[in-house]
């Protein structure tokens, strides 16, 4: 008995021991390659952020290459986030995210899959993103704001319907809140991603979209589509002649939501830092700013320490709301 718990113990020490020299070895050496998994199709602006600052990985502490992307839509992005619980934590397989499926999604599915406080760490933010609301052919070109866009919905109620890239999202719920706190009931309809969303609002299948402006921008100046309203702060640098919901009245709907990256749990800290490291230095490469500008975003990096703080803090805003609205993952 005495030899097996010796012969136990020591497997167990042995294991310890090289998982502690592989994470020390990792630290002094790059990894060969990362993998990016992303939630969401190609060509939106999360997808570019994630390859645009991927590419830069490439001779960095954290990677000897560039990083690659690795799309998993669908879920609103709980797909990518799945695969990357169980991946081993050797910093090898990441994962780029909107803060709503780590700060929202717990409020939304009694059955989730994973904790974003305890299966995965933080390995720092990429990019702040203003939603915007837009409309199509579908909506006359007399309404140019939100107020007159909701007077027409409660006219034409069969018509009064809105898209958002997934349910649960922010964007849907930046949607429902407008419906809610205005009076107008607003049908909403999830698809998998941006692009499907805004291809319908363009082609008049669809009313409205509210998801990332920066994936409305070139139809808005195409005049194929019109942006009523963005949910920043004050105004995006990248369509000034918008109005914000909050100068329309609607103050309650501004929201700065940020893309980030994140590791799975157990990834050892010099790892995390490495990564950091690498996400920070990619935000200041000029070819990769001028690739967020270009899809409306705006470089935005910070410490994993900071993520998880905002993470929290979102996660307690977006509890009281989500009640509000009464989604769950059943309506």
């Amino acid at each position: 008995m005495q030899r097996r718990q010796f012969n136990t113990a020591a497997v167990a020490t042995l294991l310890g021991t090289a998982y502690a020299g592989s994470a020390w070895a990792q630290a002094a050496n790059p990894l060969e390659q990362v993998k990016v998994l992303y939630g969401f199709p190609p060509g939106s602006a999360g997808d570019i952020c994630a390859r645009r600052v991927a590419e830069k990985f490439a001779g960095t502490a954290y990677s000897k290459n560039a990083g690659v992307v690795d799309n998993k839509p669908g879920a609103g992005g709980r797909i990518a986030l799945d695969l990357l619980k169980p991946s081993v934590a050797d910093g090898s397989v990441i994962a780029h995210t909107p803060f709503s499926a780590l700060a929202l999604y717990p409020h939304i599915y009694k059955q989730l899959s994973y904790d974003p406080f305890k299966d995965f760490v933080m390995l720092g933010t990429s990019s702040l993103i203003h939603h915007g609301f837009c409309v199509g052919p579908k909506v006359p070109a007399t309404v140019t704001n939100i107020k007159e866009f909701l007077a027409w919905a409660k006219a034409n109620p069969k018509d009064a319907s809105y898209g958002s890239p997934a349910a649960g999202s922010t964007s849907h719920f930046i949607g429902a809140l407008l419906g809610i706190n205005s009076g107008v009931e607003l049908q909403h309809v999830a698809y998998r991603g941006s692009v499907p969303g805004i291809t319908d609002v363009v082609g008049g299948q669809v009313a409205a979209m509210v998801c990332p402006h920066g994936d409305m921008i070139a139809n808005h100046k195409a005049g194929k589509l019109r942006i009523l309203a963005t949910s920043g702060k004050t105004r995006s640098p990248f369509v000034p002649e918008v109005a914000t919901f909050a100068e329309q009245g609607m103050a309650d709907l501004t929201v700065e939501e940020w893309f980030g990256f994140v590791g799975p749990a157990k990834m050892p800290p010099a790892l995390i830092k490495a990564a950091n490291e690498a996400i920070s230095a990619a935000l200041k490469d000029k070819s990769v700013t001028d690739a967020l500008t270009v899809v409306g975003l705006i470089p935005f990096g910070g410490t994993p320490e900071d993520q998880t703080r905002s993470m929290k803090a979102e996660f307690d805003r977006w509890g009281p709301l989500i009640k509000k609205i009464g989604f769950t993952a059943e309506s």
